[in-house]
């Protein structure tokens, strides 16, 4: 049974009269059948809805709220979009409370003072709600995506036989505590077996005039209150190309979106709140430089060669720190996968890696404080901005997509062609950038085609740059190890039962990479059949101008 059975607003002169404190029962009839009586006194709640940073809850259909009541310890809720009940657990830590009486903040907000409070999933106590949570959460942070503050009164429903049937929270609610209040919302939670009579109550309401069923939820409405939208980040390319459109302010667009995400990760990245933040804005800088080297050709002359170089500063800024990301987030695999030695062999490496990482992570936001990053986001966006948008410009969206999609992924098969088993580890890391031009051609672009066509080609373009990426990064990964070793031997704090088992780590990265090399073959096979290239060919058609 859900909790909620149905929400309504009041509007209207049903509002205002609220506002002047006429009694709910004397604005909403409710029939012969039904009435009302006040049930305790009204009670001023805080209310904190809490999601990732790229809205993974609510992608799932989850809401979390953190509620900070004047007397008692604050409380999780987890519910379902239709307000069914799935977990609750008191909030026990003083931040948690704090938190939830903190003033609002946006999530994406960029000022440095701004910094929002973050929870981790490993930060709850074990049960019920984190183990709903984890699976959806992963390793992102849970932040505050919207505050209110709510005055609420409980009425209940009593039928004919005076026997209570509903209960009825009457949720003023306002975005902060000097904000000007929301329309009220009616919230029907039926009793065990008075189901049917709840249902009956809400039909009645229905009929109310001033009392409409409500469209959105409360965290809808804080969010519209302050300005946002469920789903307003996302690290996906999400621009809306027109296929007669000019290519270059087409990738113009694309590249301007590319900056608004990168941007958005900045904030993060410098607090280190969760280690996504980095992972998105390195694939924006990715994406960025795969489409100057694609269709750079077609901006104005010399922009995207200016741009060329600013931009892999920014990637090598980026990378010590994320290869370090990778190695501690799985650092629980490798030592779980240890047969000879035992999971504590393995501490004095990861808190090596620990204080690399915290270094490499003062350098990072150092780097993006600096004037340098500043400047190239500036100049970057006013250099786009200026692309021309003239529509008797060619060539159009459409055919550069289709030429280029074409020549990646016909370089693609030519690369892959010429690896035998013979082949140098380097033969192999060739083919996967070229495989990541590839992905990057077609996701910039993918707003041009089919979705099914568009899916179906990247579905099969990934099973091989897995292969391909579980090779390339057991190799870094190995060349890593024996440096990682190097540089604690040289410190002389590294017990001999570590670099044991960082050995038998090594070995097990290497039947890891000879997996994957004898996996190669098949899987090329596979992309590269009459079955992938003539959906490759379906999907870009024949060239247009």
């Amino acid at each position: 049974m859900r909790d909620a059975l149905r929400e309504f607003v009041l509007d209207g002169a049903t509002l205002r009269a609220a506002s002047d404190g006429v009694p709910l029962a004397g604005l909403v009839p409710v029939g012969p059948r039904f009435r009302w009586q006040p049930d305790g006194r009204p009670c001023s709640i805080r209310r904190t809805w809490l999601d990732t940073f790229d809205w993974r809850l609510y992608r799932a259909g989850l809401t979390l709220e953190l509620i900070s009541r004047p007397r008692g310890p604050a409380e999780y809720r987890l519910t379902g979009r239709d307000g069914e009940h799935i977990a609750a657990q008191p909030a026990t830590q003083p931040a948690d409370q704090a938190a939830a009486a903190r003033p609002a903040t946006p999530s994406g907000s960029r000022s440095p003072r701004a910094a929002p409070q973050s929870w981790l999933i490993s930060a709850l106590p074990e049960g019920p709600l984190r183990e709903q949570l984890a699976p959806v959460v992963g390793v992102r942070a849970l932040l505050p995506v919207a505050r209110a503050v709510s005055t609420a009164r409980q009425l209940r429903v009593l039928n004919d036989d005076d026997k209570t049937v509903a209960r009825v929270t009457v949720d003023q609610m306002a975005p902060g505590p000097k904000a000007p209040g929301l329309p009220p919302r009616l919230v029907i939670t039926p009793l065990r077996g008075y189901v049917s009579q709840a249902d009956r109550l809400a039909e009645l309401l229905t009929d109310v005039d001033g009392v409409t069923e409500a469209s959105i939820g409360p965290l809808e409405q804080a969010l519209a209150a302050a300005g946002r939208h469920p789903g307003d980040y996302t690290g996906k390319i999400s621009v809306r190309l027109e296929p007669q459109q000019p290519a270059a302010a087409a990738v113009a667009t694309v590249l301007t979106s590319l900056l608004d995400t990168l941007e958005a990760n900045v904030p993060g990245t410098i607090r280190d709140i969760d280690t996504e933040f980095l992972h998105d804005l390195r694939v924006a800088v990715r994406r960025t430089r795969s489409a100057l080297k694609l269709a750079g050709d077609v901006l104005p002359a010399g922009l995207a060669a200016r741009f060329r170089p600013e931009f892999k500063w920014l990637g090598d800024l980026t990378t010590p720190t994320r290869d370090l990301d990778v190695y501690l987030l799985g650092f629980g695999g490798m030592a779980a996968g240890l047969v000879a030695a035992s999971c504590a062999d393995l501490e004095p490496f990861r808190a090596h890696l620990a204080r690399k990482r915290a270094a490499e992570q003062r350098q990072l936001a150092r780097g993006l404080r600096n004037p340098k990053f500043s400047r190239l986001s500036r100049d970057w966006r006013e250099a786009l901005a200026a692309v021309p948008a003239s529509r008797r410009a060619r060539p159009t969206a459409r055919t550069l997509a289709d030429q280029r999609i074409r020549k990646a992924h016909r370089q693609v098969l030519a690369d892959g062609a010429a690896i035998t088993p013979a082949s140098a580890p380097e033969a192999l890391h060739d083919l996967r950038k070229r495989a990541k031009e590839l992905r990057y051609a077609l996701e910039i672009f993918g707003s041009l085609y089919d979705p099914g066509a568009h899916w179906q080609a990247i579905r099969e373009l990934k099973a091989l740059q897995d292969c391909l990426g579980m090779f390339q990064d057991t190799q870094v990964q190995m060349d890593e190890l024996r440096a990682f070793a190097g540089e604690m031997m040289a410190g002389q704090t590294v017990p001999a039962a570590t670099l044991l088992a960082m050995g038998e780590v090594a070995a097990g990265l290497a039947r890891q990479q000879h997996a994957a090399r004898s996996e190669f073959a098949g899987r090329f096979r596979d992309f590269a059949g009459p079955g992938g290239q003539s959906r490759i060919l379906a999907l870009t058609g024949e060239a247009r101008g």
